[in-house]
């Protein structure tokens, strides 16, 4: 066992403890002397006579460190909820109205429009249609999250704005009373926790609106503490994100920012955690860029500090960061949790799961999205997530699309099957599920604005075998440990089929997810043990034969059987 305590590499021999026909297991003690501890094994044989094992795979060669095996150790671990738990993402202004929304006005920068009303197509409006959801709305609605089985609501931003998706906040000292003001977040959150779901915040920590309460001040006097907040050129004009003048970039090499937003009593990200608001976590937009400009950057320092601020006002919450590529420098288990799994999860499934006719860009690339084989898919997200620790992993949020993707149901095309093949690999692969609202009833849209449309909550506008898909699959996570809390062991890739195993010492589960009919395939059991007992958790039963199982597929899906135990360790 090769690791590398305070940079120096060590080895550690390991000693065979266990021999059968089936396995041997080997053991090797691992120091946890550093926060987080890389290690990978050296084997014997091979064409060099040695072999190294780490998170890629083997190797005939030498290897950099970079995708060793890491434990993460912590004073403050993630929650152990997060691993169970099954997110719904809500844009406010599009899932429900609540009767008071009639009687509130709508501001001068709004374009007022009905519920039924299409998303307009003209970009310099897109972000001011406001269709007047609100967070009593929402409450209202929770019956659909049980229903689904989903038990964390994400809400993006909830913060007033000059826009329906409130990412420009004016204030981060209360809610926007379009969405019926802070008495409305907290009869939400008490809501939702009085039935066992929790809620978590979205918060931009890389940027304000322009008409942001700070910026204004710093803006009208530049003698003032707020000006340090922002970033500020050689001409004396302002930093904005990605240029867009309406949203100028915080300054975190100023220790008041750092107060307002972090360690103060009455900073955003305790205000919001304590009571009556009573968050249980949040997500953090464009978390990558945080702290980061220039020679400038202090993006490890914010998410830690953030992360241990939270562990004092509400331990036990969860903080996951926005990121659209690798994020595996930035997230490695000391600071923000997990990531939004873009580049992990989600783009490598939309070139699986892709229509032949239809090729979309992705968050901005210039590329369209190619369409690939399953082994193409194994080996992206393996290539991605080698690179960090598990905990990190199994701690991000998987997700098909997001308010800022096109919608899965348009990605795939004609054939709906796909979506429920899609919906398969988000609940059983590692990760935390997250499920952006309509989905699951098989809503449209062409890109993440199209995508943004009200929820339709006539049920004859419903896709209702998609539904009853996701409403089981999701069944299947909950009511089967190793879906949730299980390692991952590929067993075959091809071009139309992927099969898996989560193994979790007290059960073992089967994935096989298929993006069209394909011949059948013959996996051993010899690596399968205790498969003679399984039962299904979602789909057909098990075709067994002697030595073998066999799996096929008449079109797109997905398959799970589950059985007690797995290989256990014999320490």
């Amino acid at each position: 066992m090769r690791t590398t305590p305070d940079a120096e590499v060590h080895y550690a021999e390991a000693a065979l403890v266990r021999e059968d026909e089936h396995e041997d297991w080997w053991q090797a003690d691992v120091v946890v002397h550093n926060p987080v501890t890389g290690y990978r094994f050296l084997l014997s044989g091979g064409p060099a006579a040695y072999r190294w094992l780490n998170g890629t795979g083997l190797h005939d060669r030498d290897v950099p460190d970079a995708a060793d095996f890491r434990l993460v150790a912590s004073d403050a671990p993630p929650p152990p909820w997060a691993l169970d738990a099954v997110v719904y993402q809500v844009f406010p202004d599009r899932f429900a109205r609540s009767a008071a929304a009639d009687e509130r006005p709508a501001p001068p920068w709004a374009i007022p429009a009905a519920w039924d009303e299409p998303v307009t197509r003209d970009r310099r409006v897109i972000g001011d249609q406001l269709y007047g959801g609100d967070l009593d709305g929402i409450r209202e609605h929770l019956d659909h999250l049980e229903r689904l089985g989903a038990d964390v609501l994400y809400l993006t931003p909830f913060f007033p704005g000059r826009s329906n998706h409130r990412y420009d906040a004016d204030t981060f000292d209360r809610v926007d009373p379009l969405l019926g003001g802070d008495e409305a977040l907290a009869r939400l959150t008490d809501e939702a926790h009085r039935r066992g779901l929790k809620v978590v915040g979205d918060f931009t920590t890389n940027h304000t609106g322009a008409r942001h309460e700070w910026f204004e001040t710093a803006v009208a006097r530049p003698d003032s503490p707020e000006r340090g907040f922002y970033l500020w050129d050689e001409d004396g004009g302002y930093v904005s994100w990605l240029g867009v003048p309406s949203l100028p970039k915080l300054n975190y090499d100023c220790d008041e920012l750092w107060d307002r937003v972090l360690t103060s009593e009455t900073g955003v990200v305790r205000r919001w955690l304590a009571e009556p608001h009573a968050l249980d976590g949040w997500r953090v937009d464009v978390a990558n860029m945080t702290g980061r400009h220039g020679a400038q950057d202090h993006n490890r320092a914010v998410a830690r500090e953030m992360r241990r601020v939270m562990d004092e006002v509400a331990p036990g919450s969860l903080l996951v960061g926005e990121h659209t590529h690798d994020f595996s420098t930035d997230i490695r288990g000391d600071g923000w949790h997990g990531a939004m799994n873009y580049a992990g999860f989600t783009r490598p499934a939309w070139t699986w799961l892709r229509d032949k006719g239809f090729a979309p860009k992705f968050l901005g690339s210039p590329l369209r999205v190619p369409r690939l084989g399953g082994e193409a898919f194994l080996e992206t997200v393996e290539d991605f997530m080698a690179q960090s620790p598990w905990s990190v992993r199994a701690h991000s949020f998987t997700l098909l699309g997001s308010h800022d993707t096109t919608r899965v149901r348009t990605l795939v095309g004609d054939d709906p099957r796909l979506v429920v093949a899609g919906a398969g690999l988000l609940l059983t692969m590692p990760g935390i599920p997250m499920i952006t609202y309509g989905d699951e009833v098989g809503m449209q849209g062409d890109s993440g604005e199209d995508g943004r449309r009200p929820m339709p909550w006539d049920e004859s506008r419903w896709d209702t075998t998609i539904f009853e898909a996701y409403r089981a699959l999701v069944r299947a996570r909950r009511d089967n440990v190793a879906l949730r809390r299980g390692g991952l062991r590929w067993v075959h890739a091809d071009d139309d089929s992927l099969t898996y195993l989560r193994e979790h010492p007290d059960q073992t589960a089967l994935v096989h997810v298929a993006r069209s009919a394909h011949a059948p395939i013959r996996i051993s059991t010899r690596h399968l043990r205790g498969v003679e007992s399984a039962v299904s958790a979602y789909g057909p039963g098990l075709d067994r034969q002697e030595d073998a199982i066999r799996l096929s597929a008449d079109g797109a899906g997905a398959s799970v059987w589950v059985w007690p135990g797995a290989p256990r360790a014999p320490w």
